[in-house]
């Protein structure tokens, strides 16, 4: 028995789209980080690039658990001494880029460095229902149907 080892030439790429409204942050971002690393194909492997491109639609829709969405906290540095800076998880969804809160959360799943970057390119996240990535003709993923607690009902 060899090894199976894909060739970056080998790769099948498929478009997939995921509606966000009601689903969990979480959970959502382990099933997309997941695709987009290529973890559900018999032929992952790991230093290739190989998983799928996702589009994610009604990102500002998703959800916290908790009190994840008054209390979680987002930091940057400015670069400037004292330069901290902090947001909630409610400041950003409520504010002009809420898709921000799912790209981050994929993006801290994904793995650091020139791979994880290039397969960070195979996401799009949007806000509302409109895309502009119809001609790619995606197949769509009910993410709510796969897990009775990938949907928050209350």
């Amino acid at each position: 028995m060899k090894t199976f080892s894909q060739k970056p030439a080998e790769v099948e790429k498929k478009w997939i789209i995921i509606d966000a409204e009601n689903i969990v942050v979480g959970r959502l971002a382990t099933f997309v980080a997941n695709r987009l690393r290529g973890k559900h194909k018999p032929t992952y492997t790991p230093h290739v690039d190989d998983g799928d491109n996702v589009i994610v639609i009604n990102a500002g829709k998703a959800v916290f658990t908790g009190k994840k969405y008054t209390d979680k906290k987002y930091y940057w540095h400015t670069g400037y001494p004292g330069g901290i800076k902090e947001r909630t998880a409610r400041q950003i969804m409520e504010g002009r880029f809420p898709e921000r809160v799912v790209e981050k959360a994929v993006e801290r799943m994904v793995p650091r460095g020139p791979l994880g970057r290039r397969q960070m390119k195979n996401l799009r996240v949007y806000a509302g229902t409109d895309h502009p990535h119809e001609a790619q003709q995606p197949t769509s993923i009910d993410l709510a149907s796969l897990n009775v607690k990938n949907k928050r009902t209350a």
